[in-house]
């Protein structure tokens, strides 16, 4: 897993004009808890942590206070429409402990000609220990059959990884690709539809002369 040296700053103002001003500093104000301490507020370098979070599940080694701290990104917000990170809750963790995080599904090889893959997870929630959490987990889809499921139990974990995500999810469900007759059938179907739905529209307008007149049309 990647882990990242970042320097924290204690910061003691609080609220919105407090972080607007952290902002226009190029600074992320920030939460650290976690291990039943009391939570402390901090701000970070927003370019230094931006690079950090391009890499999921990162952990932080926090330089503040004169000592060091580990830590994991636990929720982080942004802004809606420029996408910078507005603001970030950090946990704190210890070598060696466990913790429960989502894992991306990282998709290799391709299944066998004339098949779909159909990804219903991205990622699966694993334990594993704080300081070698995977970046991924790796599924090698290479020749696999139409009719093919593969479930969150067949994954291939790293050593020292659990699965926490329900064994029976599928993950990965490879089906066979429609025909160019299939195709064909289902834009013709589709056309029908339309041209019914049309026709039953023009059935349910009243239809009045071109030149009657209002009252003719209110009789």
């Amino acid at each position: 897993m990647s882990e990242v040296r970042i320097a924290a700053e204690p910061r003691s103002a609080f609220g919105k004009g407090a972080a607007r001003r952290i902002r226009r500093d190029h600074k992320v104000p920030a939460v650290l808890y976690g291990h039943g301490t009391d939570p402390r507020h901090i701000s970070l370098p927003g370019h230094d942590l931006m690079l950090a979070l391009k890499t999921a599940n990162v952990l932080l080694t926090l330089e503040i206070d004169g000592g060091r701290e580990l830590a994991l990104p636990k929720d982080v917000q942004r802004d809606a429409i420029r996408g910078t990170i507005e603001h970030v809750d950090l946990v704190l963790v210890r070598r060696g402990e466990k913790v429960v995080v989502d894992v991306a599904i990282e998709v290799s090889g391709e299944a066998a000609p004339g098949a779909l893959v159909n990804l219903d997870h991205s990622s699966v929630q694993v334990e594993t220990e704080a300081t070698h959490i995977p970046t991924s987990i790796l599924l090698d889809i290479e020749g696999l059959q139409p009719g093919t499921q593969v479930l969150a139990g067949q994954l291939e974990l790293p050593e020292g990884t659990t699965l926490v995500t329900d064994a029976e999810a599928l993950v990965v469900g490879i089906s066979a690709a429609p025909t160019a007759e299939q195709v064909e059938a289902e834009l013709a179907e589709a056309e029908a539809e339309v041209g019914i739905v049309h026709e039953e529209k023009g059935e349910d307008q009243a239809e009045v002369p071109s030149g009657a007149s209002e009252g003719d049309r209110a009789s």
